[in-house]
């Protein structure tokens, strides 16, 4: 009877919770805003090779080495100086990320590829390779055809069409986990998530949050990027009770106002707290257009000199009549967009004011070039 109290409970605090969604505005859930300490992936990668290629493989001394290693596994030796040439064989490199709780048996994703010259891994088939962890064990083994999603053709007289990548593929379910990696998930009293986006607003809601619906000091927030909550220690128990503590609603905390510029594409994002100081803005385009001819110089009849061409640049100077601007305090974005568009500014002139605002101190939000 003792141990199903907590299920009960658990079960009444679903049902509160979920029928207070419909009346939260503008919140997000927590497995949306944070993740659970401990429960992660683990990266892995490994060094193989492909087969089966069309001609299309490489011809790199470290894929004829890993080849003959390969061949003396199974008793055959290759003579030293003896050169396989081999174009149906391509050495590459095998990563998969190994997801939290994964169990031996289960099968997960790889990727292939190329580490040399080989032209295509359509068609090839991937021998069996160990995939390491940084810890140098093994955790799976990757073997499979590939799945290449580009192609090259090529004429004989040297012109070729690529499309994609052809030199790397994917191998679904190509590797089968053969060692987990601990967690931690049930090995201490309390849960610990680590917010995505560091901000002491969101974990302070958070925390306040789970206890209105858990009860006072069940969660308190260590600082601005992670929140504690205690937690069951039965496996069964804590996992229902995380099911809860994810689906609560949360209102995240706004972020800085902050002007994100990325200068080699144009793009120019606006958060929603930027506003502008009253400032007065001029922003005059100088274009200079210098056109130049050829004029050729006859020399007079019955004279020893002779035709010459001679350059002739026409230089003409144009400046825009841009009028001063003037940009009164902004207080939502709708009126900073209106202000930018009534200077008729261009993406790259709109850079430029920007930068010039700031330095002027009318821009009331940090401005991050990226």
């Amino acid at each position: 009877m003792k141990r199903s109290i907590p299920i009960i409970v658990i079960s009444l605090a679903l049902a509160l919770m979920l029928s207070t969604q419909a009346m939260a505005q503008q919140t997000q859930r927590i497995k949306d805003l944070a993740s659970v300490a401990g429960v992660r992936e683990n990266q892995l990668v490994g060094y193989g090779l492909v087969v089966g290629l069309d001609g299309s493989g490489d011809r790199a001394p470290f894929t004829n080495q890993t080849f003959r290693n390969m061949m003396g596994q199974f008793g055959i030796t290759i003579p030293e100086g003896t050169d396989p040439r081999l174009r149906n064989v391509a050495a590459v490199s095998v990563h998969a990320s190994l997801p939290a709780f994964s169990r031996p048996g289960q099968s997960i994703d790889v990727t292939v590829s190329s580490l040399g010259n080989a032209d295509s891994l359509r068609g090839g088939s991937l021998l069996m390779t160990p995939l390491n962890g940084p810890d140098g064990n093994t955790y799976a083994v990757a073997q499979g055809n590939l799945l290449v999603g580009g192609f090259g053709v090529e004429g004989a007289d040297g012109s070729s069409v690529t499309v994609n990548v052809p030199s790397a593929g994917r191998i679904p379910n190509g590797a089968i986990v053969e060692r987990e990696v601990e967690t931690g998930f049930n090995n201490s009293d309390y849960l610990t998530f680590h917010l995505n986006r560091a901000d002491f607003t969101t974990a302070t809601r958070m925390a306040e949050a789970i206890n209105d619906l858990l009860g006072p000091d069940s969660a308190y927030a260590l600082d601005g990027g992670s929140v504690r909550v205690t937690a069951p220690r039965d496996a069964n128990q804590r996992v229902s009770y995380l099911s809860v503590l994810e689906n609560i609603q949360v209102a995240a905390g706004d972020a800085r106002a902050q002007v994100i510029v990325n200068a080699r594409t144009g793009t120019i994002v606006v958060g929603k707290h930027v506003t502008i100081s009253e400032v007065a803005v001029t922003h005059g385009n100088l274009t200079v257009t210098i056109d130049n001819t050829l004029q050729v110089s006859q020399p007079e009849p019955f004279t020893d000199g002779e035709t010459v061409v001679v350059p002739d640049a026409d230089i003409d100077v144009e400046e825009d009549d841009n009028r001063m601007f003037l940009v009164g305090d902004t207080v939502t974005l709708e009126d900073l967009v209106n202000a930018v568009n009534g200077i008729g500014a261009a993406p790259g002139d709109l850079m430029a004011i920007l930068e010039a605002m700031q330095q002027a101190g009318a821009l009331n939000a940090e401005l991050i070039v990226i």
